[in-house]
């Protein structure tokens, strides 16, 4: 194998235009950063990507629906998602070559720059890793694109482009339980275009203004309500399998590392071998206020260790958020649950609402210590703010009605993209029977998410018999999968262009083909050439595509 340098996306990069994975957007007129275009091969990937994570997410599963959203919205869903009150990060700006970027990310523009930062010369305490100027203070900046709906520009009239693809299924949420014939536990996924007005987008697609996502709202009852109906609460101490059925007595916790195990089952599918990424479970004071855990899955790119995608223990914060704001309750009724408590006594009961207020005002404690980093303690008007909100849950339970709690895997098309694309750059070495050395460069995508699934070659394209016989192996194949047809220069040349578009198999028909139907199949990772009728090619591909 050549050495790749791994700390740079130069080589890939270079490739990616070259082969056309990946252009800049605009480009004939300078480009826009922040911005790009997935060409020929690059549309195929991403295609074949988001149908990997429908396949696996929601065909594969009996409790999982679909949802198609659009990207502007009532602006008042994100006031009460919080984006416009507090989805920012903190600008400033070089006073002397006026760079914008964001105050965070200045150590790591350095280490990029591999500069060392500029001395002191003024008194503040941030200076441009372009020229060394002094920078301003670092103020919010709202991330969010915002639009006019309608002739008039006017106020009244502002939207916003979707920032998540998620508080769409919030929103319809109640409409997709009523249509889709499902309880909970059950989830709602959405696959699509979000926006995100970056201060300085960086690390080729990884930070973009544009991007796509792919997100899994699973809604679970909340712990209460499953030790009511099934007496206990199945806790990650209790050892569950999480690789057989799902358990209706599950807690929240169980759910939740069961869906960092599916994620993680995923990106093995499409070709992240586990060994390439790794857990970050947060820690208490780094999570969002309303969270009660999240992993972060992390791949290491050519610039660092990077968030590939995060998966969420939400508790019920985003309906209850939309419930308050748009005055229409997000409750479901679940009649079993209503049922196994009216065996309940009144004194049952009593011991029940006792025994929540108590935890919930302990957890609401613990969070708010790990936030300070120190003990913390509610004083009297939230304790007894926090008891009576746990009482009328209770009293809601009691008869079957809740608002769901929600894990929520969420992912980045682009990211995920660019990982595999890093994940499967190699430069070979070889040598040939001659002793002469040549390097391959070849994407060692699996067959799952390749561009182009097979390429098929008359041996001599001046042979009749060969470019018919080709001809209708080609038309079949391209009818099941995208098949790329090639005549041009010798075969050891075909074959590399295939190597660099990352096709799995290229099929050469000649003259043996012609005599008994067989023809030649070349494997791109080991180079190995297996003769084979046209069954025998169909069967292995097919099994080499199914999850």
């Amino acid at each position: 194998m050549a050495e790749v340098n791994k700390s740079s996306l130069d080589p890939l990069s270079a490739l990616c235009k070259r082969r056309g994975f990946i252009f800049h957007s605009s480009e004939i007129y300078g480009g826009m950063p922040g911005f790009w275009d997935y060409g020929p091969l690059g549309c195929e990937l991403k295609r074949n990507v988001k149908d990997a994570w429908w396949q696996f997410t929601v065909r594969s599963r009996e409790d999982v629906a679909g949802l198609d959203a659009t990207i502007i919205m009532h602006p008042k869903i994100w006031k009460a998602s919080g984006h416009l009150d507090t989805f920012s990060d903190p600008m400033t700006m070089c006073k002397d070559c006026k760079k914008l970027m964001r105050s965070d990310q200045i150590a790591d523009i350095l280490a990029d720059q591999k500069k060392k930062p500029q001395p002191k010369i003024t008194g503040s305490d941030f200076f441009c890793p372009y020229c060394g100027g002094e920078l301003t203070e670092p103020k919010p900046f709202n991330l969010m694109f915002k639009t006019v709906v309608g002739p008039i520009d006017d106020p009244q009239n502002v939207a916003y482009l979707r920032p998540e693809t998620a508080q769409a299924i919030f929103a319809q949420f109640l409409n997709v339980t009523a249509t889709s014939r499902m309880a909970v536990p059950y989830g709602i996924a959405q696959m699509g275009k979000s926006f995100r007005n970056e201060v300085t987008p960086r690390n080729y697609t990884f930070r973009s203004r544009e991007f796509e996502q792919m997100e899994l709202e699973f809604f679970i009852r909340p712990d209460e309500a499953v030790e009511l109906q099934y007496g206990k609460v199945v806790t990650l101490a209790d050892n569950p399998d999480l690789n057989g059925p799902v358990q209706d007595d599950w807690g929240w916790e169980v759910w939740h590392k069961y869906w960092v195990e599916q994620r993680k089952k995923f990106l093995a599918a499409v070709g992240l071998p586990p060994s390439t990424f790794v857990e970050y479970w947060q820690k208490p004071d780094e999570l969002a206020h309303y969270a009660r855990a999240c992993v972060d899955i992390e791949y290491d790119f050519p610039f660092g260790r990077q968030e590939l995608e995060g998966i969420a223990a939400r508790s019920d914060f985003d309906l209850t958020q939309h419930q308050l704001h748009s005055k229409v309750p997000q409750t479901v009724f679940d009649d079993p649950l209503k049922q196994a408590c009216k065996k309940l006594s009144d004194a049952e009961k009593d011991a029940f609402i006792a025994k929540t207020r108590t935890e919930w005002i302990a957890r609401r404690e613990k969070t708010l210590s790990a936030k300070a980093g120190k003990p913390v303690v509610l004083d009297e008007a939230d304790s007894a703010a926090l008891a009576a909100n746990a009482e009328a849950f209770c009293r809601n339970l009691f008869e079957g009605k809740y608002v769901p709690h929600v894990i929520e895997p969420s992912a980045g098309v682009d990211r995920l993209m660019l990982a595999l694309l890093c994940e499967a750059y190699e430069e070979e070495k070889l040598t040939d029977e001659k002793g002469k050395e040549d390097v391959r460069t070849v994407l060692h995508f699996s067959p799952k998410v390749a561009p182009i699934k097979v390429a098929i070659f008359p041996l001599i394209k001046k042979d009749p018999d060969q470019d018919r016989i080709a001809r209708e192996i080609f038309n079949k194949l391209r009818k099941k999968v995208n098949c790329q047809w090639d005549v041009s220069g010798a075969i050891g040349r075909r074959y590399r262009r295939q190597d660099e578009a990352g096709t799995p198999w290229c099929i050469t028909v000649d003259a043996q083909t012609v005599q008994d139907g067989t023809f030649t199949v070349r494997e791109r990772d080991s180079m190995r050439q297996t003769r084979m009728n046209y069954g025998e090619f169909l069967a292995m591909m097919y099994e080499a595509l199914e999850f």
